[in-house]
This record gives structure tokens, sequence and C-alpha cells, in this order.
């Protein structure tokens, strides 16, 4: 069932761990391979998603979000392996695929040295990316339909993110095309951990602790 309004479409995206409906995915791989943003449910929080690859689509997210690109954008996946696979090689050490295979899905986003070339517009350093396999069904099937997606929460710079679909369509008054229902997203956001160097940080506490990140890579 699709609601209009203000020039936004929303439309629903069932449930977290259900098959996602077709339609929704087809819609949203439309809007984002032709350059635009859309909001999506995830397993913490609703999101804005625009296609890293795509000139200019990133651009149009920033400023939605109204934010400068020194603070970069997360990529979400499908899988842990394409997760991974955005990060240089070297770095995708033992200890960070048992941290993929015990908390992807989930709430975990890893900093991770970015591979070489992949020229993806994530904002500043780009030298980094965030990497995470989101614990959604929807998010999932629509990044293995169109590829790693940037994201950031659906609210404007320094706001509150609302819970509900209508809730974020009413935030961007139509700037945003087509708005992804979920129902209700009002999770811990997830955990954000450094793990360029040797000595892993916490750089955002949330759904996870750091001891849950330490066991979890471990032999």
């Amino acid at each position: 069932m699709a609601a209009e309004g203000d020039d936004t479409t929303v439309v629903d995206a069932g449930t977290v761990d259900a098959p996602p409906p077709e339609n929704a995915v087809a819609q949203a791989a439309a809007v984002l391979r032709a350059g635009g943003v859309v909001a999506l449910p995830t397993d913490t929080v609703y999101g804005l998603a625009a296609l890293p690859g795509v000139d200019g689509a990133t651009a149009e997210l920033f400023a939605l979000k109204g934010r400068a690109a020194d603070v970069p954008l997360a990529v979400l996946c499908a899988s842990p392996e394409q997760a991974l696979g955005l990060a240089e090689p070297r770095a995708v050490t033992a200890e960070v695929r048992r941290l993929a295979a015990r908390l992807w899905p989930g709430p975990l986003t890893l900093v991770l040295p970015r591979r070489a070339g992949l020229g993806f517009a994530l904002g500043e350093p780009s030298g980094t990316i965030g990497v995470r396999c989101p614990d959604h069904a929807l998010v999932r099937a629509l990044a293995g339909a169109v590829g790693p997606l940037a994201t950031t929460s659906a609210n404007h710079h320094g706001e509150p993110t609302p819970t509900t679909a209508d809730g974020v369509a009413a935030v961007f008054r139509g700037r945003v095309p087509l708005v992804l229902d979920g129902g209700p997203c009002a999770a811990p956001p997830s955990s954000v951990v450094d793990a360029t160097t040797r000595d892993w940080r916490l750089l955002r506490a949330g759904a996870l602790g750091m001891a849950e990140v330490d066991v979890a890579a471990r032999p």
C-alpha cells in the first residue's frame, strides 16, 4: 500500500525479518540508480540512502542532512562479504573476519582502511570506510540489488530522528521522493568501532559494548 503527498511516496516495506515486498525494492532501486535519495528503515533507526558511486548522489544526501562532508557516511551492505570487500584486503584480518561472522547482521559499524581505487564519495577522511551489514531484510535485499548503500540517519543534523515513515516524510517535505515504511524504528544506534589500527577504539557507543566486540574477535 502506498501513500502520496508533498511529492513523496510512502511504500510498505514489510517487517524487519520478513522477505521485503518486491515492489518496494524495485521502486527504491530505480530512485537510487537515478541518483536520488531514499529513506528506509533499518534495524536501528530510519536512514537516508544514496548510491556512493553515482555522481552527485551523496552530495544531495549531505545537503538534505545539512551536514558537512567532514563527517563521513557509513555504508550498509547485503552481506559480510560485500562489506569487507570494500576494505583494504590487508586490513581484513582474522580478527575482523571473526567479528563479521559473529556480529553481522547486526548493529556494528566497523571502520576499516578503504580499498584503493574504490571511488565512493563518502566525505572525509577518504582513506577509511565505515561498513555494516544490518539485521534488516529490506536493506540487505536492496544492497544486494544495487550495491552498497551510503547512509546516514533520517534527520536534519543535530535533530532527533523520527521513529516512523510518516515522520520522516514530514521532516523532508517532498525533498525525498520515496520513503519505505517498515513500521516504528527506535532501537539504539549501531556501535562504531575504529579497527584501522592495532588498538581498536569505540567511536560511538550504541547497541554493543566494546567488551562484546572484543569477545567476538577472539578465536
